[in-house]
């Protein structure tokens, strides 16, 4: 999925006229890394909310065009209000084609109801990761990894060393090869679990 971006060079800034952007209906940001020097920008507040709520926004390289001037970025992070649906600032990192990324993308489970474990043995997913920190160049970043857990028994689980990542990604350094990303429990265990939880919150 490509995304395109149409942003404006910000020359004031400061908290005063952050807020008057924002008023405005605009997201101050900054774009920042390779060579160039950061650049402070605004952003049209509704087209970048619609495209927050996208999953595969967070994890692509984005086209971003700063007036005439057209940059690929990603997406490196983002300040919401705490109680309203507002997005306060946004930081934009330059993509070189020629320098690795690092960056989470989500994990897809596919075939969860149809694993023996789950159909026979009336077993529960338990999805210990949610998402993948990886390195790969810009050319090769997926938007998501698939992750089938169709032939898990109860008690088995898939691991880091295991993923079928694509071509050109690696998982991150910081995961030992073992690292759990997915397996299924049994009822007993789920139902323990549950009980642990429950018990530490109401202990706090």
């Amino acid at each position: 999925m490509k995304f395109e971006l149409n942003a404006q060079a910000r020359t004031l800034q400061g908290s005063g006229a952050s807020r008057r952007l924002r008023r405005a209906g605009k997201v101050p940001g900054i774009i920042y890394g390779g060579e160039a020097a950061p650049q402070a920008i605004e952003l049209d507040h509704k087209d970048l909310m619609i495209n927050m709520q996208k999953e595969a926004f967070h994890a692509s390289i984005l086209n971003l065009a700063v007036g005439a001037r057209k940059q690929q970025v990603l997406l490196r992070d983002a300040q919401f209000h705490p109680y309203k649906a507002q997005i306060l600032h946004v930081d934009f990192q330059r993509v070189k084609a020629t320098e690795e990324l690092h960056i989470s993308v989500p994990l897809h489970f596919i075939n969860e109801d149809s694993a023996p474990g789950v159909k026979l043995s009336h077993g529960q997913v338990n999805h210990v990761m949610t998402e993948l920190d990886i390195q790969c160049l810009p050319k090769d970043l997926p938007e998501f990894i698939e992750v089938d857990v169709g032939g898990l028994e109860v008690g088995q689980t898939i691991h880091v060393a295991d993923l079928k990542l694509p071509k050109g990604v690696r998982a991150g350094q910081q995961y030992d090869e073992d690292a759990i990303v997915v397996g299924i429990v049994g009822r007993v265990a789920a139902a323990a679990e549950g009980e642990e939880g429950g018990g530490e919150a109401a202990a706090e």
